[in-house]
């Protein structure tokens, strides 16, 4: 029977292809639709660019598939198998729980309500909170969502943005990658492209009763794709200022009234403590103004039995309450706690312990560790987990711009060195951990306790990610150019094995940027535009990639540096493999190869060598499959799997045992082809390789059912 496929299913699954999961496995999805496309087309055919592209493509592929009943079938299978709808929502955690001392914003609350019961009438279900720093529209936000669980059923998912550089926060792909990783969805399965991520996000909140809350949001555009279009779904972005073009009802969180200013003081410090200050009492709810942080701060010294100070008595004395009290809490501390706190404020640091702020204040980590645990009773540092603490963004701000007034720029600059010496030292640990054969990274200093493995290395480098993220920018603001390139070669592992494309690549727009104005002919120049490259071909930005990558090329074979430029030229073609150019993927393997054979020991560290080549072996198979030359694939990735064979490496030899059976089923050879599936299976079944695995089921279903 002539089985027909459809110009809209075409275009649907081309499009989800386009925009489909991250990683090896979407890679490997994007390749192989590409070489079938070619067979059907009877030419090479570039990856389209936008839905009007993909488009185009369908009914070009429909006009043949009318003609042909054998790969209409071979179509309608795939189409059949695609896992367009695999990945499930899971209701996550929920969000943080509320604050006890939570006082009064009936109002608030009442508007809150009304947005989220409101019919929904075509109109999506959106808020808006804010107000100024400290006024809290958190605590708003978590006081009603916490109240409301039994509303939304299938989860309530909250992303607080606040740990992001202080000048500018995450874009709204990036935004999007927090969520979707919030609701469940594995990090290899999230989209590359902010169109995948927005139609995943869709997908997931269709027909759902659930809360997403998004703190500290700074522009419209970081949450603008995220305005549901479920009926049941309530969008509630919280701004720590003045309010945005957001499309959603606009919710002012104001001050708090003397009453019950006087009400959440009591709440905190007690009654009795504030009938005992009570004529202060008119000085300070002057100086707190109502803002809830700044009367929170003030019950806690009072709890303290710390009495008001004379600045208090006063009234305010500065331009915000959060700044008033911040310096109100330093007054209070001893002079050492205080000037700790001030300095390590100075880089805007996204988390910190004990080891970083004694850096930052050239201390011992003991002697910053009882500082700190002053400064959380003060109000002016927050507790986080396992010995960590983040600032309020502006209390922050306010330890940050009296920095230099009380302590010197000079002091202020010498604490930013120390704490980016700090970092430095800790990642070179940890990136050598994680990656101890790569001569991609540094070796470990002598300096410092090793860590004990690769897993130790990697957990390393996700906890101090946003603070090395960070002091790659900050380096460059202090203009420590050596820091910069050498910060961000240590994001390497980051990116190789924990996919963090999103995060890593400012700092290595930042750090090229750098290579190219002081070392643009330097080998460290060329290793940083080959991370460039990766990390935006992971991204699928195709046309910025090639360019890092052949900058890279060009680079290292300036410098001589021959085992770098093949790694880089040995990119270049797997970036033309993602787009579906086989021909001049495969020149650039074979290109790769001859420069790999062409090292010696003398020139590079040569250990790796023979693995190197069965590598770029695999891809040049890849590539014959895209091409068509199907017996010349089967006998480069059979000598690749040999080789993997002779190593041990498990999870190497599935990969090129999926590629051989893809080969084979193409060939007609299904046989064979399940044969291959079934050892790859055995093998990557106890590496936990989910992705690959449910691949290879449903290629196993593909050759089954042409068999």
């Amino acid at each position: 029977m002539f089985e027909i496929v459809t110009v809209g299913a075409l275009t649907a699954f081309l499009t989800a292809v386009g925009n489909g999961a991250a990683g090896e496995m979407g890679k490997q999805v994007l390749v192989s639709t590409g070489a079938l496309v070619r067979r059907t087309l009877g030419r090479e055919e570039s990856v389209p660019v936008g839905s009007a592209g993909w488009e185009v493509l369908a009914r070009q592929l429909h006009a043949r598939l009318s003609q042909d009943q054998q790969q209409s079938g071979e179509w309608a299978q795939l189409l059949r198998t695609m896992p367009g709808t695999a990945v499930l929502l899971e209701p996550g955690i929920g969000l943080p729980p509320a604050s006890r001392n939570f006082t009064d914003r009936k109002r608030v609350l009442k508007q809150l309500t009304r947005e989220a019961m409101r019919p929904a009438e075509g109109r999506p279900r959106a808020a808006l909170l804010y107000g100024p720093p400290g006024i809290g529209t958190t605590a708003v936000a978590l006081y009603w969502g916490n109240d409301q669980r039994a509303r939304y059923p299938d989860g309530q998912f909250y992303v607080d943005l606040r740990d992001a550089a202080p000048d500018n926060g995450p874009g709204p792909s990036a935004v999007l990658l927090r969520l979707l990783l919030k609701m469940g969805v594995d990090r290899a399965e999230v989209p590359p492209t902010e169109a995948g991520r927005e139609d995943l996000y869709r997908r997931l909140t269709a027909d759902r009763r659930m809360l997403v809350v998004i703190d500290h949001a700074s522009t419209v555009a970081q949450v603008r794709n995220l305005v549901p279009a479920a009926p049941e779904v309530f969008l509630l972005v919280i701004a720590s200022g003045p309010a945005f073009a957001l499309e959603a009802e606009r919710i002012p969180v104001p001050q708090l009234g003397d009453r019950d200013a006087v009400k959440m003081l009591k709440k905190v410090a007690g009654p009795e403590t504030v009938a005992l200050v009570k004529p202060q009492l008119p000085a300070l709810l002057g100086h707190c103004a109502g803002n809830a942080f700044a009367l929170k701060a003030a019950a806690m010294r009072l709890l303290a039995e710390d009495p008001p100070s004379s600045e208090v008595e006063e009234g305010p004395a500065w331009g915000s309450p959060v700044h008033g009290m911040t310096e109100v809490a330093c007054h209070s501390l001893g002079p050492e706690t205080a000037r700790l706190c001030r300095l390590a404020a100075v880089g805007g640091w996204p988390a910190f312990d004990a080891d970083l702020a004694g850096a930052a204040a050239d201390i011992a980590p003991q002697e910053a560790t009882r500082m700190l645990v002053e400064a959380v009773d003060a109000q002016l540092v927050e507790p986080l987990h396992e010995g960590r603490y983040r600032f309020r963004p502006e209390v922050r701000r306010r330890l940050a711009d009296a920095a230099g007034p009380a302590h010197g720029i000079a002091e202020c600059a010498a604490a930013v060195s120390r704490v980016l010496d700090f970092l430095l030292h800790r990642a070179l640990h940890a990136a050598h951990a994680a990656l101890p054969q790569s001569w991609r990274v540094e070796p470990a200093p002598v300096e410092g306790t090793p860590l004990e493995d690769e897993t130790a290395g990697m957990e390393a480098l996700r906890i101090e990610a946003p603070n090395l993220i960070r002091a790659v920018s900050v380096a460059h603001e202090y203009g420590h150019v050596d820091t910069v390139l050498r910060l961000a070669r240590v994001l390497w592992p980051l990116q190789l094995k924990a996919g963090y494309w999103d995060e890593v690549l400012p700092a290595l727009r930042i750090a090229t940027r750098c290579a190219d104005q002081h070392h643009a002919d330097s080998r460290t120049a060329s290793a940083l535009e080959f991370q460039l490259g990766h990390c935006l071909g992971e991204l699928r930005l195709w046309e910025e990639a090639d360019q890092a990558t052949r900058r890279a090329i060009a680079g290292e074979r300036a410098a001589g540096h021959v085992l770098g430029e093949a790694s880089s030229v040995e990119l270049l073609g797997l970036l033309l493999l993602s787009r579906w150019q086989y021909t001049a993927a495969f020149e650039r393997f074979v290109e790769a190869e001859r420069l790999y054979r062409g090292i010696t020991m003398e020139q590079d560290v040569a250990a790796d060598l023979p693995r190197a080549l069965a590598l770029v072996e695999r891809h040049q198979g890849r590539a014959l499959r895209g091409l068509g030359r199907l017996e010349e694939s089967r006998l480069r990735l059979e000598s690749a799997r040999d080789f993997f064979v002779r190593q041990g490496e498990m999870y190497n030899q599935g990969r090129v045992l999926t590629d051989l059976a893809e080969t084979l089923c193409d060939a007609g050879d299904n046989g064979a082809a399940l044969a291959r599936i079934s050892e790859a299976e055995r093998l990557l079944a106890p590496e936990g390789a989910t992705p690959h695995l449910e691949y290879l089921a449903r290629l196993r279903h593909r050759c089954e059912a042409t068999e």
